[in-house]
């Protein structure tokens, strides 16, 4: 099996932000058991705010500001509502 993308989409607001997210179906293995590699950031003032990965050798995870930390991987779904709710958050926190 070889690594497909199954999703990117980046969209800008109107000040600049950035939310891109990309999704790659991939072989499972020990550090990508359910078989996919995910890359969801979101960018302000050229800054990554917020952002989930799950990069080489180091899993699944989450960066939220300079804090990084696990993060429980379930669904796509999920990992979409999960990044999008703390982009909201941040905005909230940040007006």
């Amino acid at each position: 099996m070889e690594t497909t993308l199954i999703r990117h989409d980046k969209v800008t607001d109107v000040l600049g932000n950035t939310v891109e997210i990309k999704l790659w179906k991939v072989p499972p293995s020990l550090d990508k058991p359910k078989g996919y590699k995910y890359s969801l950031v979101y960018i302000v003032k050229g800054e990554r705010v917020i952002g989930y990965d799950n990069s080489e050798r180091k899993g699944d995870h989450r960066h939220y500001g300079n804090r990084e930390e696990p993060y429980a991987f379930t669904t796509l779904r999920q990992l979409a509502d999960d990044f999008l709710a703390d982009v909201e958050q941040f905005k909230r926190n940040s007006s």
